[in-house]
């Protein structure tokens, strides 16, 4: 989970219990996620690295601009200037590559999009297995073609960012246990099932659908070694918020979140536009989040957020697969 959900002592803790984490390289730098890598890697786990492929979506300057003007007056309240023109970039992927070829891991997944083949194969040579995100069949059987080892198939009802190849476009949602079933019929691959997982029969049941293994998010946002914020996870038990939603308003990419105030108020205004509308709604929703406003804040979630509880990691993990 980037953003810093996610945590070296989260992915200790769920080696520890049986399961595997993966750090999230998104929004760090190399140097950073480089750190990360040699604390777990001292633990004597299995882990892996969590990548965001590039697949910009590209938005029109004077579109930018308007937006930006829409949300200000939000900003003022801070004493913030947002960025007056578009902000993009890949997330340094080139150099996140190199280093997880020049220092492997045992797992690498990508996703938003799919990586060049040549990607692949490198960390493959390297000795990496390498799992790639994909939201439907034709998603799934694109990451076959390229090469990968394992796919993790991920339902709409999942918490924050859609790992989608079309922003755009979305697909029709699917439950995910017949996602699971359509994957693994049309491709010869292992499966990794995510997406709104929060009780052991929900994992039960993607077993039994054919996945070979069940991701977990949002359940561990208030886990005692999430680095979520105070905000957020206050949010996630506050009984008022009810619903999630999709929306772009925060990053100008699709994610699920909880509903709030800025989603309400600027959805239908905000453009399609990743990675510019996250760096320009981020210093606002930073200091929102650590002046405890979270009508300002990006409150990712999942489907199964109720089921998020102040627990050690490896008691979450242990009940989920019990």
């Amino acid at each position: 989970m980037a953003g810093g959900a996610t945590t070296t002592d989260m992915v200790v803790a769920a080696a520890r219990a049986g399961s595997l984490g993966l750090l999230a390289a998104g929004y760090k730098t190399p140097d950073a996620l480089q750190a990360e890598i040699a604390t777990v890697r001292a633990a004597s786990i299995p882990f892996g690295v969590n990548v965001f492929a590039p697949n910009p979506v590209p938005i029109d300057i004077a579109a930018y601009r308007r937006y930006a003007a829409l949300i200000q007056p939000e900003a003022d309240r801070f004493g913030l200037t947002l960025p007056p023109d578009p902000i993009d970039d890949d997330d340094a992927f080139g150099a996140k590559v190199d280093l997880l070829r020049a220092d492997p891991v045992p797992i690498v997944s990508f996703t938003f999009g799919l990586p060049a083949s040549d990607v692949i194969r490198a960390l493959q040579k390297a000795g990496t297995t390498v799992v790639q995100t994909v939201t439907s069949p034709q998603e799934a059987e694109a990451a076959a073609a390229a090469g990968v080892d394992m796919l993790a198939v991920q339902a709409s009802v999942a918490g924050g960012h859609s790992g989608t190849f079309t922003p755009d476009r979305m697909d029709a949602p699917v439950v995910l246990t017949e996602l699971v079933r359509a994957v693994v019929t049309r491709v010869g691959l292992p499966v990794i099932a995510a997406g709104g997982l929060a009780t052991p029969a929900d994992v039960t049941a993607v077993l039994h659908a054919g996945a070979a293994a069940a991701a977990v998010g949002t359940v561990l946002l208030r886990a005692d070694e999430s680095g979520a914020s105070a905000t957020h996870r206050a949010a996630l038990a506050d009984p008022t918020r009810t619903e999630t939603v999709i929306t772009r308003a925060f990053t100008g990419r699709p994610a699920r979140g909880l509903r709030n105030r800025f989603i309400d108020r600027f959805e239908a205004d905000a453009p399609l536009g990743y990675p510019a509308v996250h760096h320009l709604t981020s210093p606002l929703r930073k200091a929102a989040a650590a002046g405890g406003d979270a009508d300002l804040v990006h409150l990712w979630a999942g489907t199964g957020y109720r089921h998020a509880a102040e627990k050690p990691t490896a008691t979450i993990l242990t009940e989920l697969a019990s």
